[in-house]
């Protein structure tokens, strides 16, 4: 009975860490090549949107960001309201500190219609050398 329990124990600790690892890859995969991301908003066929909060983008933000709170945009939409209407027909690029947030941002513009790419994390932005700016 001992061996049955020890054997399934082991088991699900593999299917635990297999698990974090397939999520992690996934997280990855789907994070919109920065290089790509830069182009289509220089190119001005897109929108770059820091949803991350007002306190966070002391630390700086991409230089071509839109500066739109997840809050706002699960609140009020004080910023987001206009923002949307007037680009409605632009791809929306969104990042957050880790792509977490970015990621269920997406997911509600996405539900609403919107064309969007989540591109993760700003410190994947500043690590590619890409332009950066204090607000």
């Amino acid at each position: 009975m001992d061996r049955i329990l020890s054997a399934m124990k082991a088991m699900a600790l593999i299917l635990i860490v297999l698990l974090a690892v397939g999520i992690f890859l996934v997280r990855r995969a789907m994070a919109l090549p920065l290089g790509e991301a830069y182009e289509r908003v220089t190119a001005g066929n897109a929108v770059l949107i820091d949803v991350r909060e007002p306190s966070e983008w002391q630390n700086g933000v991409a230089e071509p960001a839109v500066l739109l709170s997840l809050s706002d945009l699960r609140g009020a939409r004080t910023g987001w309201t206009e923002f949307l209407a007037a680009n409605k027909d632009k791809e929306l690029i969104l990042y957050c500190r880790s792509g977490n947030r970015s990621g269920i941002a997406a997911g509600i513009l996405r539900k609403e219609g919107f064309r969007v790419e989540n591109a993760g994390g700003f410190s994947r932005w500043k690590s590619a050398g890409l332009p950066v700016r204090q607000p």
